[in-house]
């Protein structure tokens, strides 16, 4: 990684989402995720909220501001950073199953850990959202997908 190891930046992570969410929930903005890890010349910090109607520029400079000082006072030997707010974009990662249940109907993709039904990539429309499982609709045909072999899942963007 270029700094440190991975457990360091792991646990910056948590430090940062643990200082970040109280910020974005007092905005009614939404963390979607964060991530830590190096830049061209220093180490980068990058945010991504959301809000129903979508993030403004606004948004993301006043969540940038505030977090800022957060994180200087919060957590150290983070050591020198950039720190980079945005919107999550179309192709918007879906991390918890709230975010599934939010965009049912959606065209997304998903990865798997192992093949299902022989392969490892799906994109198609979200029909269903079971208690450990999703049904996504891939060229007509429904596909379950155990939420445990999921590894990345996002909206497919227009």
């Amino acid at each position: 990684m270029g700094f440190g190891n991975q457990e360091d930046a792991g646990t910056l992570v948590g430090k940062i989402k643990a200082v970040a969410l109280p910020l974005c929930q007092s905005e009614n903005i939404e963390l979607v995720h964060v991530e830590f890890g190096p830049g061209s010349n220093e180490k980068m910090v990058r945010i991504y909220i959301d809000k129903p109607g979508g993030i403004t520029m606004d948004d993301c400079v006043s969540i940038s501001r505030q977090l800022g000082d957060l994180i200087d006072i919060h957590i150290e030997r983070i050591g020198s950073y950039r720190l980079e707010v945005s919107s999550p974009g179309p192709n918007r990662p879906l991390n918890e199953k709230k975010d599934f249940h939010r965009f049912a109907g959606e065209k997304i993709k998903i990865e798997t850990y192992e093949a299902v039904e022989g392969q490892k990539k799906f994109t198609g429309i979200l029909e269903q959202i079971n208690d450990d499982s999703v049904v996504i609709a891939v060229d007509g045909k429904k596909v379950e997908i155990a939420d445990l072999m999921i590894s990345k899942a996002m909206l497919a963007g227009q």
